[in-house]
């Protein structure tokens, strides 16, 4: 009994460690620093392993069409990004690269390629291959270094935001004390009534790595939505990466 009871008091210890180890800590305060060192820290929080390879849970609504797919999410960090969803079947593959979008669905029988006009119909704003590749892992859609911010102090999170906004649109970048990743980012064109919030609930600690464990997406313009909600069900980084890619003949083309 001795022997049993030595047991389990070592495997709460061991218990014990690995939870504080996996830990984030939740109640830092949002003390009084400069915009400058808040962008620093930001920077210096930036996902910095070769590759991601995840499982998602995604659910899509944009008012037509309203479904919960599986999602294979490949990143090979700034060369490509490779995107595979099923639903019992595989619903669509994508490949992302720097300059190019690629996607076909063998559900559909459709496919693009062609420029990130593709992404603009989703999203509703312009985005490139960094700024698409930093919403999965966390980081601000812009660089926070390149131009002077402002900064605010709001319910213990400091908000970011460029001391002078872009001409088409404003942005804002709201970020955890904790850890100095995201906890919001917001994209707005009031004259266009559009905006793009991208929020994250939620972080782990994985491999001494914070990373997102879930994603929300909110696009809105003055005539539709999209919604999308991904939740990181396993996460692996610096793996072998492989995808097969090819368009099947006899499919139709999307123009958008």
């Amino acid at each position: 009994m001795k022997f049993l009871k030595y047991i389990l008091l070592l495997m709460i210890v061991l218990t014990s460690c690995k939870t504080k180890k996996n830990m984030i800590d939740a109640n830092a305060i949002a003390k009084e620093i400069s915009a400058k060192k808040v962008a620093k820290k930001h920077i210096a929080a930036n996902f910095d392993k070769k590759t991601v390879d995840a499982k998602l849970k995604v659910n899509f609504n944009n008012g037509k069409i309203n479904q919960s797919l599986t999602v294979n999410l490949l990143i090979e960090k700034d060369k490509v990004i490779w995107l595979k969803g099923t639903r019992f079947i595989t619903i669509f593959k994508a490949k992302i690269t720097p300059t190019s979008v690629s996607y076909y669905s063998p559900f559909a029988k459709n496919y693009f390629e062609g420029d990130f006009s593709m992404i603009k119909q989703l999203l509703g704003v312009e985005i490139n291959f960094e700024q698409l590749q930093n919403l999965f892992l966390g980081q601000s859609l812009l660089n926070v270094k390149e131009e002077n911010q402002e900064l605010q102090i709001v319910n213990n999170r400091y908000i970011l935001s460029p001391e002078k906004q872009a001409e088409l649109f404003d942005i804002f970048f709201t970020i955890n004390p904790s850890h100095f990743k995201l906890d919001e980012q917001s994209v707005i064109n009031v004259a266009k009534n559009l905006r793009l919030d991208v929020k994250y609930p939620s972080y782990n600690l994985i491999n001494k790595v914070v990373f997102p464990s879930e994603i929300n997406i909110r696009a809105n313009t003055s005539d539709s939505f999209t919604d999308i909600d991904i939740i990181y069900k396993a996460v692996e980084f610096n793996t072998y990466l492989k995808m097969s890619y090819d368009i099947p003949n006899g499919y139709k083309r999307l123009e958008f």
